[in-house]
């Protein structure tokens, strides 16, 4: 197994799991009732807080809503379909060696 494989075989699932979070964030806004800092929602909260923050310092809410989840779902998309897509960049070297 070769060092591309390798890691199309570990950033495939860490990007897929991210972009699941976020979505599940996403709809977690829609209930703002709930508590963040508790099980099962703290396991959602935990690892899509950080690029939250990071995010929303550039892009503030607009109108009370917090968009920055949608934003974060369309670039680890776009970050997994450019390396691992149909002819997505690890795939293109992974075919080469």
């Amino acid at each position: 197994m070769t060092g591309v494989n390798l890691i199309s075989l570990i950033l495939g699932p860490v990007l897929g799991v991210m972009t699941f979070l976020f979505i599940f964030r996403i709809i977690l806004t829609w209930y703002p009732q709930v508590d963040l800092n508790r099980l099962p929602f703290n396991l959602i909260a935990w690892p899509t807080e950080p690029f939250l923050v990071l995010l929303r310092k550039i892009i503030q809410p607009i109108g009370g809503v917090d968009i920055t989840p949608i934003i974060w779902v369309g670039i680890f998309s776009l970050i997994r379909e450019i390396l691992l897509g149909q002819q997505g960049l690890l795939t293109m070297m992974s075919r080469v060696s």
